[in-house]
C-alpha cells in the first residue's frame, strides 16, 4: 500500500467514541433509582420529630433547594461531561485546589454510606427487639456486607429493577390503604388537609427550618445523572431537565407519603423513632403492610451500603494506585479476589467506630444524616457557586449571558443551601470540620503551600 492510500485510509478510519443512546426518560429512570421512592421513609419519625410535626413542609423547601441545584448542575455538566461531578465543576470552573476540597468532602459522603445505613438498620431493629443491643446489630450488618464485597459480589442491575419494583408495589400498597383509612376516619376532610402543612397552634418556622437539613437526605444521589453525560441524547438539555425533573418527582412523591404518614399518626412522639413509619403501615394495613415495608427498606438499605462501601473502597485504591495516598497500603489488591482487601476492612472498621462514636449520646441516625449532609452541601455550595463564575462572571464562548440563570439563581442556590448547610448540628459541623480542615492541611502539603495544582482524584474509580 502507498504512503498516500495509507493517509487516506487513517484519515476515514473513525474515531471511538461513546454513543449517544439514553433518553430524557432513561435519565429520569436511572435518577429515581439512585435517590429511590422510599427515600423519605427512614427520615419519617426522625424529622417529624425535630420538625414538631411538618416533615411535608421541610420536604418542600429542601426540594427548592436542591431544584436550583440541579440546575447548575446540569448546566456545568454541559460543560464538563466527565466523571467526578461536583469534583470536576468546581475543580474546572473555579480553582483546582477549591476542587480538591470538594472532593475530600465528597469522600467523607462515600466514606458515610455504610455507617449512616448500619446506624439506622441497628437503631430500628433494636427498637422492636430492645433485648438486642445496637452495637451488636451494627456489626452484623457491617460484618456481613464487608464479607460480601471481600468477595466481590455486585448489586446487578437487573437487582436494582426488582428491587424498585419491590419498593412501588409495597408503597402502592401503603397509599391505597392509608388513603382507605383516612377516608374511613373522616372522609375527604381526613385525606385532605392544610393541617401537615400549617397549624397556628403548633407551627414555628424557626423549628421547621431547623429540620431541613435533615429532609435534605431525601435528595442526596440526584448528581448522579451527571455522570452520564456522554451517553446521553442532547446532553446539554437532558442532563438539566433529568436531574430537576428528578427532584421536583422526589419531592413530590415523598411528600405525598410522609403527608399521609402524618395525617394518620398526627403526632410527633413516637416509641421507635428510626421506625415510625413501619408503625404508621402497620396501623393502616396490619402485619403484612409493616413487614413488606420494613423489608424492603432494609433491603434499600443493604444495597445502598455494598455499593457505598466498594465505591468508597475502589475510590481508595485509585488514590493509592496514583500515590495521592500511601501505595503500599491503599493501594493493595486481594490477589484471589481482586478487589482492595485493605480499604474494605478499614471502611469496616471506620463505619463501625464511627457508628458507635455517633451513636454515644444518643441520636445515631441524626448525627450520621447531617454529617453526611455537611460534605454534600459543601458540594452544593462550590457547584453554584462555579456556575455563577463560569457562565456569569468569565463566560462561555458563543454564549450570550443572562442574568436570572447566570447570576441570580446560582446565587441564591449558592445562599439558600449555605442557610441550610449552616443550620446542620453541631455534632456534623465539629467532625465534618476537623474532616475538612485535615483536607485543607493535607492538600496545603501536597502543593507546597497551594502553588502547584493538586493530584487529581479520580471518582470513575467509585
Amino acid at each position: 500500500m502507498s504512503e498516500a492510500s495509507s493517509a487516506a485510509t487513517n484519515r476515514a478510519a473513525p474515531v471511538p467514541h461513546l454513543r449517544r443512546v439514553l433518553t430524557l426518560w432513561d435519565l429520569i429512570f436511572y435518577g429515581i433509582v439512585l435517590i429511590q421512592p422510599i427515600a423519605p421513609i427512614p427520615l419519617f419519625g426522625v424529622v417529624q420529630a425535630r420538625s414538631h410535626g411538618f416533615i411535608v413542609d421541610t420536604i418542600l423547601v429542601a426540594m427548592f433547594a436542591m431544584m436550583i441545584t440541579a440546575f447548575s448542575y446540569g448546566r456545568m455538566a454541559a460543560l464538563y461531561p466527565a466523571a467526578g461531578s461536583a469534583y470536576t465543576y468546581v475543580g474546572r470552573g473555579l480553582n483546582p485546589h477549591l476542587g480538591f476540597l470538594v472532593g475530600w468532602a465528597m469522600f467523607l459522603d462515600y466514606l458515610l454510606q455504610p455507617l449512616i445505613n448500619a446506624v439506622w438498620v441497628a437503631e430500628t431493629l433494636h427498637g422492636w427487639v430492645r433485648w438486642l443491643p445496637a452495637y451488636l446489630l451494627m456489626a452484623v450488618f457491617i460484618g456481613g456486607i464487608t464479607i460480601m464485597n471481600l468477595r466481590g459480589i455486585k448489586t446487578s442491575a437487573l437487582a436494582n429493577k426488582i428491587l424498585l419494583a419491590g419498593m412501588f408495589v409495597v408503597i402502592g400498597a401503603f397509599l391505597f390503604f392509608a388513603i382507605k383509612y383516612l377516608f374511613g376516619m373522616g372522609g375527604w376532610g381526613g385525606i385532605i388537609s392544610s393541617q401537615p402543612f400549617y397549624d397556628p397552634k403548633t407551627f414555628n418556622s424557626r423549628i421547621v427550618a431547623a429540620a431541613v437539613p435533615l429532609a435534605a437526605l431525601t435528595y442526596i444521589g440526584f448528581d448522579g445523572v451527571t455522570t452520564l453525560a456522554e451517553d446521553v441524547q442532547n446532553p446539554k438539555r437532558n442532563i438539566l431537565l433529568a436531574t430537576v425533573l428528578v427532584c421536583l418527582f422526589t419531592g413530590v412523591f415523598g411528600g405525598l407519603e410522609v403527608y399521609l404518614a402524618q395525617r394518620i399518626w398526627p403526632g410527633y412522639h413516637f416509641e421507635n423513632v428510626t421506625g415510625a413509619f413501619m408503625d404508621v403501615c402497620r396501623r393502616v394495613g396490619g402485619q403484612a403492610l409493616f413487614l413488606g415495608m420494613t423489608a424492603v427498606t432494609i433491603l434499600a438499605a443493604l444495597g445502598s451500603a455494598l455499593t457505598g462501601g466498594l465505591g468508597a473502597a475502589r475510590l481508595l485504591f485509585g488514590m493509592g494506585r496514583d500515590n495521592i495516598l500511601p501505595r503500599g497500603f491503599f493501594g493493595h489488591l486481594d490477589s484471589k479476589r481482586n478487589t482492595p482487601s485493605y480499604n474494605i476492612w478499614l471502611i469496616a472498621g471506620l463505619a463501625f467506630a464511627g457508628g458507635i462514636g455517633l451513636s454515644l449520646g444518643g441520636h445515631g441516625y441524626e448525627n450520621a444524616a447531617e454529617l453526611l449532609n455537611f460534605g454534600a452541601f459543601l458540594a452544593f455550595m462550590g457547584v453554584n457557586f462555579a456556575t455563577f463564575w463560569q457562565f456569569g462572571v468569565l463566560g462561555v464562548p458563543g454564549y450570550r449571558r443572562r442574568v436570572l440563570a447566570d447570576i441570580v439563581l446560582p446565587l441564591f442556590g449558592f445562599a439558600f443551601c449555605g442557610v441550610i448547610w449552616w443550620n446542620l448540628g453541631v455534632v456534623a459541623k465539629i467532625v465534618g470540620g476537623i474532616w475538612f480542615l485535615v483536607g485543607v492541611v493535607y492538600v496545603g502539603l501536597k502543593t507546597r503551600g497551594f502553588r502547584e495544582k493538586p493530584l487529581m482524584i479520580d471518582f470513575s474509580e467509585s
